[in-house]
């Protein structure tokens, strides 16, 4: 194992080991300041993020707004004030060493007044701002206007040449370091394309080389690229390290952390993520962002698996194939399906199926009348967490729309996620993780179930394990 030097982050020299942002309170300021305490950078989530009074109890999030437009707002003032409640933690729990960084997706709900909103107060307290999910071009203006470095997460050399020619050359010297989140590895979100196959995971060195050649075309020699997404044992990555293609480079750890004793996640979850095995990550595209995203299967992606596979295309109208009359809705209102798919329909309704919500695709999904009635309430129910939702069709332009149908074959995000992060539930919820999740069950780090400290955690990377 190559010594690992220190790399110049936000202004500091420090250890090149980056803990990746968690959203909805995955990645506190416990977990990210004892992780700067280490002399590496630590990165708070500001997704909504908890708030605490000022006892230290955690103030729950309650919509008193009777429209989307009323509980939206209200989400952005817990957003904020949640954000600037673990920016102060974390910097309290640094000690004043390593980096701090802040995470926010740019597909969240009003992510740039939250970005202001939590920033005009901390400002002195956050080095640095990680920002991926969709193309953040104003990531660089906002955050230079604090004096802050920016750290844009990419997929490819591709998108960081659209970012850079379109935004990010105004601001060349913000510019901490480039992100490169492997979109077949990478727990959570994934940035993979339309021309790129998810069942066939490409070697993420050529992609970073390419990344690379990118940034010198920009002079960006001496800027260090972040590498996400399936790193575990820095050992395995020592061609990596002081290789002068590659240029300066780090590593970033999304998933070790949740297994630690300041990880702020429930035991329950980190007792499951010690019996995970290869295969138990899957990569999906339920998410109402349109994204793909890697999580446990689980219950909870089983049935949304299930909604999907009770699936079939339908007519308004008798036409070609379409032959067979079938009722849907309360009143029974006749669409046509061809004779197969009727047969199918059918069978699904004897087995308790009964009930069929249309999509926007044209098709029709048969799930149980619980399920039904939990899928409306959760639409009624929208706060609008995302600039767009295609599950509940929330908009947060003018409109208040995407114009499309809401589709009953997502979820909410918003709520599945504040109750893993709330409680002991995890077979029922969303339970996000990288790909390499499976080597806790198979790391002699871990053996026994033992749960390291952050300390203990970043000095055992340093060997190289």
């Amino acid at each position: 194992m190559k010594s690992l030097n220190s790399i110049r982050i936000s202004g500091r020299e420090v250890l090149p080991l980056i803990e990746g942002g968690k959203g909805i309170s995955i990645s506190n300021g416990e977990s990210s300041g004892a992780w700067s305490a280490t002399g590496g950078v630590g990165t708070f989530s500001a997704v909504n993020a908890d708030a605490l009074d000022a006892q230290g109890n955690l103030i729950p999030i309650v919509y008193k707004g009777k429209t989307r437009r009323e509980r939206h707002r209200e989400l952005i003032e817990y957003a904020i004030q949640g954000g600037v409640t673990q920016a102060r933690i974390a910097h309290e729990k640094s000690n004043g060493d390593g980096r701090l960084h802040m995470n926010v997706l740019w597909e969240m709900a009003a992510v740039e007044e939250i970005l202001h909103g939590v920033l005009e107060k901390v400002s002195s307290f956050v080095h640095g701002v990680t920002c991926g999910a969709g193309m953040p071009y104003r990531i660089a203006q906002i955050t230079a206007s604090y004096g802050i470095y920016y750290y844009p997460i990419v997929s490819s050399g591709r998108a960081f040449r659209a970012l850079w020619k379109r935004a990010y050359h105004k601001f060349p010297e913000w510019l901490g370091a480039v992100v490169y989140e492997d979109p077949w590895r990478a727990g959570g979100h994934n940035g993979l394309s339309n021309s790129e196959d998810p069942d066939k995971p490409e070697d993420p060195y050529p992609r970073v080389l390419e990344l690379r050649q990118v940034m010198r075309e920009f002079g960006l020699h001496d800027v260090p690229i972040i590498m996400a997404g399936g790193v575990w044992y820095l050992r395995e990555w020592t061609d990596w390290i002081e290789n002068p293609d590659l240029g300066p480079i780090a590593f970033q750890f999304g998933t070790r952390p949740l297994l630690t004793q300041e990880s702020p996640i429930s035991d329950a979850w980190k007792q499951r993520l010690l019996t995970l095995k290869p295969g138990d990550i899957y990569l999906n595209r339920f998410s109402p962002t349109g994204f793909y995203s890697s999580a446990v299967s689980n219950p909870f992606l089983d049935e949304l698996k299930e909604r999907s596979t009770h699936q079939v295309a339908y007519s308004i109208t008798a036409v070609g194939d379409h032959t067979e009359g079938f009722p849907v809705g309360a009143r029974g209102r006749l669409v046509y399906l061809t004779p197969h798919d009727k047969e199918m329909a059918e069978t699904w309704v004897k087995a308790g199926f009964t009930e069929a919500m249309r999509t926007p695709d044209s098709t029709l999904i048969f799930v149980t009348p619980e399920k039904t009635n939990e899928i409306l309430t959760d639409q009624i129910n929208c706060m609008g967490c995302l600039s767009a939702c295609s599950f509940s069709n929330w908009s947060q332009d003018e409109t208040g729309t995407t114009g499309r149908k809401a589709d009953p074959r997502s979820f909410c995000i918003q709520k599945t996620l504040q109750a893993i992060s709330h409680s002991e539930e995890v077979d029922t919820q969303l339970m996000f993780a990288g790909h390499a999740a499976y080597r806790f069950s198979e790391d002699p780090f871990y053996a026994n179930g033992r749960i390291p400290t952050v300390k203990e955690l970043v000095e055992r990377l340093q060997t190289g394990d």
